[in-house]
């Protein structure tokens, strides 16, 4: 049989391994064709929205109401489209500085205040949405842009639907912010009952080892002692320069036949050795004062730096002072007309205060109070401040309606509506609420430069309070020393502020 050759060419083993090659090529290629899967095409993910500031409504919002305020501060935080409870948990585990799992609850249980001002900053982001929604239809200026009339009405629903959000959230303020709320009230019963049990506990000690009650009782007759002589060095020093103080010595005088009134004892602030030397003292500096301010200089003087270092410590945080320079300047017109003080000396009178006098009205009433109430915050404040679940602009838009909640409170209740204490709580919801926050927020430069001006506050009062740097001699040399003494303190906050 003749030998055919099957096919036309030489092989070689070099030919065998690249039509093998290219074989299993092709049909992997056609494998994959036919057997591969689908992919489902999926819709591109909706980008992440940050909220932006509020537009409509809050512009025009009094300052009494939470959301004008609340609403600058949303743009810090972002929301998730679908608004998950995962998302929700997410962010309760950022706030709280522990991020775990990611579910609610997994580590220390939440209060029920917590998660209702959880729930007021969820309220906030859908209101400004809400708002983001209405601005598409209006101009800058808040006005709705002419369209048709189903349009016209569906921005008219928008904001009757924006006016029921914000009357939810005053509600919720009141549930979970207010002091008045029932959740303060418990923890001061809480408190309270601690306080007594501790009490008791120590009582119980007492009573049952009599040793330690002698042992105690000795250390603090020891203490006295101490006191007690150190009282009788001062005194020996001062008996020898009695002759040196005639002011102060007839002022002692005076006080034996009348009774110098007084609404609050200061004997320790001011660094005097008993209640009568701050008595004798504080009859002196009233007749300095009332001399002081005879002089019309000193009087545009003391108006014009009081409201300069007031405006300077709402500039350093960040606050605009122009409501506060209305309020300051209506209080001005309304001290300047004569016909007012009669009012302003019945109104004065029922809150105790004694004198007419710059001391007595300024110093003592408004600012020493206002100091001891920054010593001892209402509950509320010490609440939302170390609520470590909230955002800092969130505390201190909390922080701040709760000041003006109570000052809010407070005017209601005034005999005379448009008297000197409503001027002042006018003046107060503008420092009131930057105070607060200076001294319990987290700004450390804000913190250090209220307690600068407490601190060169109180060492004004020490120092006119002062043998040593007051000259207790006549009512005129006295009167040029507390001047004196004045500038000395303004030029010090003034240098502070302005590094």
């Amino acid at each position: 049989m003749p030998d055919y050759q099957i096919i036309p060419f030489k092989i070689t083993t070099q030919r065998v391994v690249i039509v093998s090659v290219t074989a299993g090529i092709a049909l992997l290629g056609i494998l994959a064709r036919y057997l591969r899967r689908r992919r489902t095409v999926r819709p591109p993910r909706r980008a992440r929205k940050l909220p932006g500031g509020r537009r409509t409504r809050n512009s025009m919002r009094s300052p009494n109401d939470v959301i004008s305020v609340a609403g600058s501060k949303a743009s810090a935080r972002s929301v998730s489209p679908g608004g998950s409870m995962l998302a929700l948990s997410d962010r309760l585990s950022l706030a709280s500085g522990s991020l775990g799992a990611g579910v609610l609850g997994a580590a220390t249980p939440l209060t029920s205040q917590q998660l209702g001002v959880l729930g007021m900053e969820a309220l906030e982001n859908v209101i400004t949405h809400w708002e983001d929604a209405l601005a598409t239809h209006c101009t800058a200026a808040g006005i709705i842009i002419a369209g048709t009339s189903e349009e016209t009405e569906f921005c008219y629903e928008i904001q009757n639907l924006l006016d029921a959000a914000y009357t939810l959230q005053d509600q919720s303020e009141l549930l979970f912010l207010d002091q008045r709320s029932v959740l303060f009230r418990e923890e001061s019963y809480i408190q309270d009952a601690s306080i007594e049990d501790a009490a008791n506990e120590r009582a119980k000690r007492s009573g049952s080892d009599p040793n330690l009650d002698s042992a105690e009782s000795f250390a603090s007759a020891l203490d006295q002692v101490a006191d007690l002589r150190e009282f009788e060095e001062f005194t020996e020093v001062f008996a020898a320069n009695a002759d040196k103080y005639p002011l102060y010595q007839s002022a002692l005088r005076h006080m034996e036949d009348t009774p110098i009134p007084c609404r609050t004892i200061r004997t320790e602030l001011v660094n005097c050795s008993n209640d009568m030397e701050y008595l004798g003292k504080l009859h002196c500096l009233r007749l300095a004062f009332q001399l002081l301010f005879r002089d019309e200089a000193t009087n545009r003087w003391v108006a014009d730096t009081g409201r300069q270092i007031l405006t300077d410590l709402m500039c350093l945080g960040d606050k605009d002072p122009k409501d506060f320079l209305v309020g300051y300047e209506e209080m001005m017109t309304f001290l300047q007309d004569d016909t007012n003080w009669p009012a302003i000396e019945r109104e004065l009178e029922a809150r105790n205060v004694k004198a007419m006098t710059f001391f007595d009205v300024v110093l003592d009433f408004i600012i020493l109070d206002a100091f001891k109430d920054l010593d001892s915050p209402p509950g509320s404040v010490i609440a939302v401040v170390q609520n470590r679940f909230l955002s800092n602009g969130f505390k201190e838009t909390a922080l701040t309606t709760a000041v003006w909640s109570v000052l809010k409170a407070k005017r209601r209740l005034l005999k005379y509506p448009n008297g000197f204490m409503a001027h002042f709580y006018l003046i107060s919801e503008q420092i009131s609420p930057l105070m607060a926050w200076g001294f319990f927020g987290p700004d450390d430069n804000l913190r250090e430069v209220c307690q600068y001006f407490r601190e060169e506050t109180i060492g004004f009062l020490k120092d006119i309070f002062s043998f040593q740097k007051c000259r207790f001699t006549t009512v005129e040399e006295l009167s040029e020393d507390i001047l004196k003494h004045m500038r000395q303190r303004v030029e010090n906050i003034g240098v502070k502020f302005s590094n």
